[in-house]
């Protein structure tokens, strides 16, 4: 089994600025750079036509905004290497210089024309670097705390992973060893396979990355499935629909198996009859969908409960990563759906 992605190694590579590159990001820095223009041109003291100034203050900012997005944009893969704190201080430090740099160019360009003196522009250029500062600090301030509200909330997922875990494998366990011991004898191929599946997934368990592998994932999610074929037999039947090369996406560990099993509690168990399980992966360039559905037993009142905690702590650790699960019931079967985004672009 191949070696599990480290967390902070795939953490490092969605850096904070991925979200500088989203259209409502974008919108929101040139609205916030308006305002600011207005502010300036409305602040006391000022000279001539304030409806001037606002358009010569406007267009000063959003070039400023503009270049600063366009270094990031351009170093962002050198930017992967620096901790996420030191990203801020780097955005900070480019503001700072891309406001220089504008405000110098400016002068060059245009002091001979508007007949300026040099105290003017010198007082331009100081105006403009310690909003710059004072910005950019503020944003600072922003982003460490929000990197500590991500960090803290983070450990409280693998907290609850780890309680999970702790949850599912005493019974798990439990019934693939009756399983084990009631193969022993009758059919002792079937009993050998069952333990190294077992130990597959305890493999992996112990191991503990947060993040692991899709084809590891659900790797997982088949040696569980076909454990529960042992003991189910012919009352269970899987389907798998899976393309012929998995993207090279990192998911989070248990997030694939906890569906599997809830499908075998939820659908197999309840059932007298003959159940499809059936796994699926979908993909484009933007994301990948994988379902796992379940035949709905006669009764929904035979729909045993217990496994809430475990479907509600897979959905907010996919949400942490930017995708969502999603579950429906119709036609007679039961589907549950994660949607993972790829991140290629930001990349």
């Amino acid at each position: 089994m191949p070696l599990p992605i480290d967390a902070r190694t795939i953490e490092r590579t969605r850096l904070p600025l991925e979200v500088l590159w989203q259209p409502s990001s974008l919108i929101s820095i040139v609205l916030a750079g308006e305002l600011l223009a207005v502010i300036l041109a409305l602040a006391p003291g000022i000279g001539g036509s304030r409806w001037v100034h606002f358009g010569l203050t406007s267009l000063l900012i959003q070039w400023i905004s503009l270049l600063t997005l366009g270094v990031l944009a351009v170093l962002r893969h050198s930017l992967g290497k620096l901790r996420p704190l030191g990203v801020a201080y780097f955005t900070l430090a480019t503001l700072l210089v891309t406001t220089s740099g504008v405000c110098s160019l400016v002068w060059l360009l245009l002091h001979q024309q508007l007949m300026l003196p040099h105290e003017a522009w010198r007082a331009l250029w100081l105006q403009f670097s310690g909003i710059a500062l004072a910005v950019g600090l503020i944003g600072v301030t922003i982003f460490r705390n929000y990197w500590n509200a991500r960090q803290l909330a983070i450990q409280a997922k693998q907290a609850e992973l780890e309680a999970l875990q702790a949850r599912i494998h005493p019974h798990f366990l439990f019934n693939t060893l009756n399983t084990g011991a009631a193969l022993v004898h009758e059919q002792p191929e079937k009993a050998e396979q069952l333990l190294l599946d077992l130990a597959d997934l305890f493999r992996a368990a112990l191991a503990g990355p947060s993040l692991i592998p899709l084809h590891e994932e659900l790797l997982l999610a088949r040696r569980h499935a076909e454990i529960e074929q042992l003991r189910f037999g012919p009352r269970m039947r899987v389907e798998w629909a899976l393309p012929e090369a998995l993207p090279d996406l990192p998911v989070p560990m248990l997030s694939i198996q906890p569906l599997v099993e809830n499908a075998i509690h939820h659908g197999v168990e309840p059932s007298t009859t003959s159940c499809l399980l059936r796994i699926a992966v979908e993909s484009d360039a933007t994301q990948v969908q994988v379902s796992v559905s379940n035949d709905l037993p006669p009764s929904p009142t035979s729909m045993r409960a217990g496994h809430g905690v475990g479907l509600r702590a897979v959905r907010e650790r996919v949400a942490a990563m930017g995708g969502r699960v999603e579950t429906c019931a119709d036609d007679g079967r039961y589907q549950a759906t994660i949607t993972f985004v790829t991140h290629h672009e930001a990349r």
